[in-house]
Order: structure tokens, then sequence, then C-alpha cells
């Protein structure tokens, strides 16, 4: 029986990847003017960036233990393979929930064929870890053969990201109250990585305009083998500026159209990342099977 590949909304990926690659996805949750949605569901991106627009703060939960109970038993029940590849646990506190419901249905059934496994991604990033796996299991690979998979995608690929406003990163306490405010006075653009499933800070650049570029040179700093990988891009309901990061990198490194994924950041992390945001994924030491 072929491994089931699970994933949660934190992945960006829209319905045509999860039908193309017969994903699971388990949705997080955002909140927002008192009520309770389904990311990816229940509230369109773009509906959260607006509110985020007119100053409402939204915010985010994890997906709950009995959600995940739930899913793991109906696996576990026909001995059906399934790998879950989580949203970050540096980002998020579904993984760690999603790790001792695993245990709690294996006392049940010992046999079970289930794998929690964590990607330290977000975003596009995590999602192209979560479709090369895909890729595998559709190809009739082993469960061992996939998390192999899973750990080498997840461990190469950068995610190089900028946000439009430091507010929203001091809600989420990413950034403080004064950078924030002096950031907003000098038109700074924080560009940021993820490291070991944390956001750090790499540099600070004045101006919007210069933000694209600079993506780039830490792109071909960074990375190797363009034309040998896909490419993520996500952006917080700016398609414009995504579409010309994207030209940028067919125009420097020889990449096809067909080789970038482009899509909106979900509301998950939108909520805390801002309109606005623009971000970037590639792997720094692709697989030439990738």
């Amino acid at each position: 029986m072929p491994v089931k590949i699970l994933a949660d909304s934190a992945c960006d990926l829209t319905e045509k990847y999860v039908k193309q690659y017969d994903l699971e996805i388990v949705p997080l949750t955002v909140h927002l003017d008192g009520k309770e949605y389904e990311d990816g569901k229940g509230i369109e991106p773009k509906v959260v960036y607006d509110a985020m627009r007119e100053g409402k703060a939204p915010t985010t939960s994890q997906v709950s233990p009995q959600t995940f109970k739930s899913i793991f038993t109906s696996y576990a029940e026909t001995n059906q393979p399934l790998l879950y590849i989580a949203f970050s646990s540096q980002l998020s506190g579904t993984y760690q929930t999603a790790k001792m419901m695993e245990q709690e249905v294996k006392e049940e059934y010992p046999d079970a064929q289930i794998h929690v496994f964590d990607s330290k991604c977000a975003s596009i990033g995590y999602g192209l870890v979560v479709l090369l796996a895909a890729k595998l299991a559709q190809s009739g690979a082993s469960m061992e053969e996939l998390i192999d998979e899973a750990q080498y995608q997840a461990k190469h690929m950068e995610h190089i990201f900028t946000v439009d406003d430091l507010e929203y990163l001091y809600r989420g306490g990413r950034v403080s109250k004064s950078a924030a405010f002096v950031g907003s006075l000098l038109k700074i653009k924080p560009l940021l990585n993820v490291e070991d499933g944390k956001l750090i800070p790499i540099e600070k650049i004045r101006g919007r305009k210069r933000v694209l570029g600079r993506m780039l040179e830490v792109m071909e700093e960074r990375g190797k083998d363009f034309q040998q990988q896909m490419i993520g891009i996500s952006h917080g309901d700016d398609e414009e500026r995504a579409k010309q990061l994207a030209q940028m990198i067919q125009d420097k490194f020889g990449v096809k159209e067909d080789q970038i994924i482009i899509e909106m950041v979900g509301a998950v992390i939108g909520a805390h990342a801002g309109p606005g945001t623009i971000a970037l994924f590639f792997s720094n030491n692709p697989r030439k099977n990738g």
C-alpha cells in the first residue's frame, strides 16, 4: 500500500497540487473579528490581508490534538502508511501536538505505520519539501526513502523573505517596538531567512526598490544549479512584485517559467507577516533527481 503524505495548511499549496499529488491537508485556524476559520478552507488569504490593512490584528492557532488523533487513528485502522510532514516546530506547536498524538495512537495500534517529521520550513519552502516527497511517494517509494527525501530537502531549503511593514513582525514578537517604529520612519525593509526552523534577520535594506535585487544576490550566494530545481515564490497579496521577482530569476539564472511556483502566502502565515510580504525559496544543494 503506497504511503500517504499529510501536510498542514502552512505549506501554502493550492488545491491544484493537493489533487495532483494526492495529498491530505490539515488546516490550522485563523481568528478574525471574533470568529474562527479553517486556513485554506473557511477564509481566503486576501480577506486577512485586507483586514490587516484596516488595522485589525488576526491571530492563529495550531491544529487540535483531537484532529490529529482522528486522522492518525483512521490510517492506523486501515493499516495505511502515513507520513506527516509538519510546519516548523520553531514557528508553531503543531508538530509537538502531532508527535504526542502519534505516540498515543501507537499505544493502541502498535503496528501503525505513522511517522511525524518536522520540516523546519514554512510557506512554499515547506510546500516544496512536501511536493518532492509526494512525487517519490507516487513512484512507490518506501517510508524510509520518503523520510530520507524529506530530511534532505528540508535541510537544504533556503527561505529568503522580506515584509512590507515591520509593525506586523512586532505584533508577532519578532522585532522590538522601537525597531518597528524606526524601521517604518526610515522605510527600512528587513531581509530575513529561516535557519533550523527559526526566523533570523540577515540585514536591513533602505527602500523597497532595492529589496528584490538584494534577494537575487543572496540567492546567487547561497544556491546553485537553479535550472535543475523547482523554485518557490510566495507573496502577501502582491502578485505583481512576485511576478517581477520571478522574471528577474528567469533572466539572471536561465530558469524556465514552469520551474517557478508562485502562490499567495496563506492566511495563517500571512496573519504574522502581513500584506506586501515577498518570500523566495530554493535548494542550496538540489539532488539531481529533485
